[in-house]
């Protein structure tokens, strides 16, 4: 996205569900779900093998301040869930 650092993850358009703008440079917000049903609708991974993969080389990966975010779309609902497992 033109000279500011903000990255996407190539070929995950589909799970885009926001941007953060808090900082110069902007972050896309990815659903960490959405991303692993690209993976096994387009490449025909399993469940495991999809989360495996984004694991071990999307999630953690830090490429710069336009680093993506990842995570859960959802209400209110669904970050008391979250929280329930911390």
């Amino acid at each position: 996205m033109d000279n500011n650092q903000t990255l996407l993850a190539d070929g995950f358009e589909d799970a885009i569900i926001g941007i953060d703008t808090s900082n110069e440079v902007f972050r896309i917000i990815y659903d960490k779900q959405k991303m692993a049903d690209v993976l096994q609708e387009r490449d025909g991974m399993s469940t495991e093998d999809a989360w495996e993969y984004l694991e071990y080389n999307v999630f953690g990966a830090y490429v710069g301040e336009g680093t993506p975010i990842y995570g859960y779309q959802g209400g209110y609902e669904r970050v008391l869930e979250f929280m329930s497992q911390l």
